[in-house]
C-alpha cells in the first residue's frame, strides 16, 4: 500500500511539473510574438539611458505581458475544443496523455487570474508610472515615481471598491447580500470582473457587426480587384503627369521664401497621395491573372459565407433559448475533458466553430478601430506612444477576455465555460442573453445590408441630383489640386 501511495504521489508530481512546463512554453511563445508586435509599432526612442528610458522599458514589458495574456484568452476556447475532439479520436494514445482535463482547467484559471491582474494592477501601474514625476518637494528619481504610482493605485482601488459597494448595495438590499458586501475576495473581485466582462461583451456587441461589414473594405484594399473596363496604362499616365506637375510646383515654391511653410507642406502631402495612387495602380497592373480574377472573388465569398453562417447560428441559438433551458450559457467544474463530443458533426463542426471564433475576434478588432470614438488608439508603425500602446493593450484584453463568453452566449459553440469564466452573474439572466443574441443578429444584418446597398444608394442620389448637395458643402481650390468630395484627384 505504501509503495502504491508513493507511486501515485510521484505520478501527481510529474503531472504537475509537466503542466507547469507546458503552460510556461505556451506563454513564452505568446510573449515573444507580443513583444515583436509591440516593438513594430512602438515609437523609436534615443539610445541613451536615462530615467524616462527605464520607465518606458518597464511599461513595455508590462504591455507585452498583457498582450500575451490577451492572446491566451483568444486561443483558450479553440484550444479546449480541439483538445476535446483529439481526446475523443485518440483516447488511448501514449503521445497525447499530457492533454487532459487538469491541464485545460489550469489554463482557464491562469488566463482568468492573469486577466484580472493585468486589468486591475499592471496596466494602471504602467499608465501611472509612465505619467508620474514624483511628489512636489521630494527628490526626483525612479523611487519617487514608484511611490507616486502606488499612491495613485491605492486611491484608484478605493474609488473602484466604493463604486462597486454602492452599486451592489443598491441592486441587492437583502440581508445575505449586505453581509457579502464585507467579503473582499469572494464577493468584490468576482462581482467586479463580472461587470467588466459584461462591458466587454457590450463592446464586442458594438464592434463586431461594424467589423464584419468593414472586413470587406479592408480586404478590398489589401487584395487586387478585378480589372473590368479599365485602362490602367492611361490612369498611370495621368497620375504620372499630375506627379510631374506637383513636383515642378514644389521646386518652384522652394525658390521663393514667401511661399514656404504650410503651402509647401500641403504640396508634399498631395504629392505623397499621388505617389500612393500610382503605386496601387502599378501593383494592379503587375498582378497575375489568377490574383486579379480568382483570389479576390474567393476571399469575398469566404467573408460573406462566414458572416452568413454566424448570423444563422445566432438565429438558431435564439430558437434554442426559447424552447430549451440547456441552451443557456453556464459554467462547468467537470474535469472530464474528452468524454463526449459537444459538436453535432464532430471534428468538422469543431473546426468550423474555431474558424468562426477567430473571424469574430479579428472583425471585432477591425470594428473597434473603425469606430470614431477609438480611432485615436489606432497604432502606427514606429510612431505609437507608450500611452497609446497601453490603451490598445487594455482594449484588446477586454475584447479577448469577453470572446469565450460571447462565443458561448451566441451559440457559436456548446463548450461550457470553465473556471471563473462561468461564474459571471449575468450569464444566468435569460432576458440579457436573449437580448444579446437579438441585438447581435439585427445589428449584423443591418450592417451587411447597409454595406451592400451603399452603391445602389449612391446611384439613386446621383439620379435625384442630391449628390450635388454634398459637393457644394466641400469647396476645393482648383489650383492646389486638392481631392474633391467624390475622392478623385483634379487635373492640374
Amino acid at each position: 500500500m505504501e509503495e502504491d501511495d508513493v507511486t501515485i504521489r510521484e505520478q501527481n508530481f510529474h503531472s504537475q511539473v509537466r503542466e507547469y512546463i507546458i503552460c510556461f512554453l505556451l506563454f513564452a511563445v505568446l510573449y515573444i510574438v507580443s513583444y515583436c508586435i509591440i516593438t513594430r509599432y512602438k515609437r523609436k526612442s534615443d539610445d541613451h539611458e536615462d530615467e524616462d528610458a527605464v520607465v518606458n522599458r518597464i511599461s513595455l514589458y508590462l504591455c507585452t505581458f498583457t498582450l500575451a495574456v490577451s492572446g491566451g484568452a483568444v486561443f483558450l476556447l479553440p484550444f479546449s475544443i480541439i483538445s476535446n475532439e483529439i481526446l475523443l479520436s485518440f483516447p488511448r494514445s501514449y503521445y497525447i496523455q499530457w492533454l487532459n482535463g487538469s491541464l485545460i482547467h489550469g489554463l482557464w484559471n491562469l488566463v482568468s487570474l492573469f486577466s484580472n491582474l493585468c486589468l486591475f494592477v499592471l496596466m494602471p501601474f504602467a499608465y501611472f508610472f509612465l505619467e508620474s514625476e514624483g511628489f512636489a518637494g521630494s527628490k526626483k528619481g525612479i523611487k519617487a515615481r514608484i511611490l507616486e504610482t502606488f499612491v495613485m493605485l491605492f486611491l484608484l482601488a478605493l474609488l473602484i471598491l466604493g463604486i462597486v459597494w454602492v452599486a451592489s448595495a443598491l441592486i441587492d438590499n437583502d440581508a445575505a447580500s449586505m453581509e457579502s458586501l464585507y467579503d473582499l475576495w469572494e464577493f468584490y473581485l468576482p462581482y467586479l470582473y463580472s461587470c467588466i466582462s459584461l462591458m466587454g461583451g457590450l463592446l464586442l456587441l458594438m464592434c463586431t457587426p461594424v467589423g464584419l461589414s468593414r472586413m470587406f473594405t479592408v480586404m478590398g484594399q489589401l487584395l487586387v480587384k478585378p480589372t473590368i473596363l479599365e485602362d490602367l496604362d492611361e490612369q498611370i499616365y495621368c497620375i504620372h503627369l499630375q506627379e510631374e506637375a506637383l513636383q515642378r510646383r514644389l521646386n518652384g515654391s522652394s525658390s521663393h521664401t514667401y511661399t514656404r511653410g504650410s503651402f509647401a507642406q500641403q504640396l508634399n502631402k498631395e504629392l505623397d497621395n499621388i505617389r500612393n495612387q500610382r503605386n496601387k495602380l502599378e501593383r494592379r497592373k503587375k498582378a497575375s491573372i489568377w490574383e486579379k480574377n480568382l483570389l479576390y472573388p474567393i476571399v469575398m465569398l469566404i467573408l460573406l459565407s462566414g458572416t452568413t453562417i454566424s448570423v444563422l447560428m445566432v438565429a438558431l441559438n435564439i430558437l434554442y433559448l426559447l424552447v430549451d433551458e440547456t441552451a443557456m450559457p453556464k459554467g462547468s467544474t467537470d474535469r472530464g475533458i474528452g468524454n463526449t463530443s459537444l459538436s453535432t458533426f464532430g471534428v468538422a463542426q469543431a473546426v468550423l466553430e474555431i474558424i468562426l471564433m477567430f473571424y469574430l475576434m479579428v472583425s471585432s478588432v477591425v470594428g473597434f478601430y473603425s469606430l470614431r470614438v477609438f480611432k485615436g488608439l489606432t497604432p502606427r508603425k514606429d510612431d505609437t506612444t507608450m500611452t497609446t500602446i497601453i490603451g490598445c493593450c487594455v482594449s484588446i484584453l477586454v475584447l479577448s477576455s469577453a470572446l469565450p463568453v460571447m462565443s458561448r452566449t451566441l451559440g457559436i459553440t456548446r463548450f461550457d465555460l470553465l473556471g471563473d469564466f462561468g461564474r459571471f452573474n449575468w450569464l444566468g439572466n435569460f432576458y440579457i442573453v436573449l437580448s444579446y443574441n437579438l441585438l447581435f443578429a439585427v445589428a449584423t444584418t443591418l450592417s451587411l445590408v447597409r454595406k451592400f446597398t451603399s452603391a445602389v444608394r449612391e446611384e439613386l442620389l446621383k439620379a435625384l441630383g442630391l449628390d450635388k448637395l454634398q459637393l457644394s458643402n466641400s469647396p476645393t481650390d482648383p489650383e492646389s489640386g486638392k481631392l474633391s468630395a467624390n475622392g478623385h484627384q483634379k487635373t492640374l
